[in-house]
């Protein structure tokens, strides 16, 4: 349906370009389309539950299975049909092209965001090399690495922390629960665009980096153009910028940064959560914008110790799903303002004595260091041959694991 729709939609408006008024109706016609596919089967259930809520109601839950990467690929439709209306790519006249576009396996369940205009020409024509595959293998391996091997083990931790009673958590223990968190989003969701990376250069396609060492961000604000950069960079051009950006004034800035954070909040799921978690990320971008931004720019140090101190914080905010849990997590946070603990030197030898590999890899695999070693000795023997064991760690640790999806399979 999404792909006949849009493929729909972009014939008329190349069939209307000389019409300014049917084109733009076609352009608002389509992509209230989309949202509301989008919204059906993704916000109808939280729309009906707060509705019942207010008003006492007993309206009935749909209940709609969610199709996997709907978000992504309603994404990327909407990205064709309004470059086809601002004239940066042609209508796709072959649909078996544009449901290619709309159906490519590599980054259809979990991204990047891959817009028409990066991967019209490829449609039609790519090239194939022995290096080309090659480099698609090694980028492949990584990221299955970092999710096997990282994300995974993280997951546990951030698991088992979680589930613990909240209200007696020692202080130290749910850092390392946030800390854990952190690591585990990370790796789960570089670690695929890694892999569908790699499988995009097996096929030939060329998709864009989608992650650049975010935890190296000196604020909140570099952070976002560094983390899952598809998706920033979509809602900045989609939406940010023909709001008006930052060329209409303070207000007007201010008011295009909620609107953005907010609906990035409502991208990732219809929980109350998400909605605290877009504003929370929105209002430290303002501040910054409008006060310390460029002092932190001027001091290094203070300003990476500020990102690993508020990203954490944000994530926490992003996995605790129950507002009262949510609550109850951050008195532990900052046990001055709740009860219990604030440090158990039986958690700190437990966890640290079976995690501190993990920590310590986590931080070493965070930083470009690793990366650009790697990049510089890429063809050589040796890291080749740090890649096939890197290759059967994975299939090993998956051997004897229980299934670990990945996480942005549910967003």
């Amino acid at each position: 349906l999404s792909i006949l729709f849009n493929y729909g939609s972009g014939l008329v408006m190349g069939h209307l370009k000389g019409g300014i008024r049917p084109s733009r109706l076609t352009l608002a016609f389509s992509v209230a389309g989309n949202l509301l596919i989008l919204g059906c089967f993704k916000y109808a259930d939280f729309f009906i539950e707060n509705i019942n809520e207010l008003i006492g109601s007993s309206f009935g839950l749909l209940q709609l299975t969610l199709p996997i990467g709907i978000s992504f690929y309603t994404f990327q439709a909407m990205s064709y049909v309004i470059d086809v209306y601002r004239g940066k790519v042609r209508p796709q006249r072959n649909i078996l092209d544009f449901a290619t576009y709309i159906t490519l396996f590599p980054q259809l369940i979990a991204g990047p965001i891959v817009r028409y205009v990066t991967v019209e020409e490829q449609l039609r024509s790519r090239k194939y090399s022995l290096e080309q595959g090659a480099e698609g293998v090694r980028r492949f391996i990584i990221g299955l690495g970092k999710k096997v091997l990282l994300a995974n083990q993280a997951g546990l931790l951030w698991t088992e922390i979680s589930s613990m009673n909240m209200e007696h958590l020692p202080a130290v223990t749910a850092w390392l629960g946030a800390i854990a968190f952190t690591f585990q989003i990370y790796f789960d969701f570089s670690g695929y665009s890694d892999m569908a990376i790699g499988l995009g250069k097996l096929l030939g396609f060329e998709f864009l980096e989608n992650f650049n060492y975010p935890y190296i961000a000196k604020s909140i604000t570099e952070f976002w153009r560094r983390w899952h950069i598809s998706l920033s960079s979509w809602f900045r051009d989609y939406v940010y910028i023909p709001m008006g950006g930052n060329r209409k004034g303070i207000p007007r800035l201010l008011l295009n940064l909620c609107v953005v954070w907010l609906l990035t909040g409502l991208w990732h799921g219809s929980g109350v959560n998400f909605l605290i978690w877009g504003i929370t990320v929105g209002l430290f971008v303002i501040v910054e914008k409008l006060f310390y931004g460029k002092w932190l720019s001027r001091h290094k140090l203070v300003s990476h110790i500020y990102v690993w101190i508020v990203i954490p914080l944000t994530w926490v905010i992003f996995a605790v799903t129950s507002l009262p849990d949510l609550g109850i997590y951050f008195g532990r946070l900052f046990p001055f303002f709740g009860i219990g603990e604030t440090l158990n030197p039986q958690d700190i030898f437990k966890y640290f004595s079976m995690y501190w590999w993990l920590l310590l890899a986590g931080i070493f695999f965070c930083v470009p260091g690793v990366s650009a070693w790697f990049n510089k000795h890429r063809k050589s023997w040796y890291a080749n041959a740090l890649l096939l064991v890197l290759f059967w760690m994975a299939v090993y640790q998956l051997t004897n694991a229980a299934n670990n999806p990945f996480m942005y399979f549910r967003f």
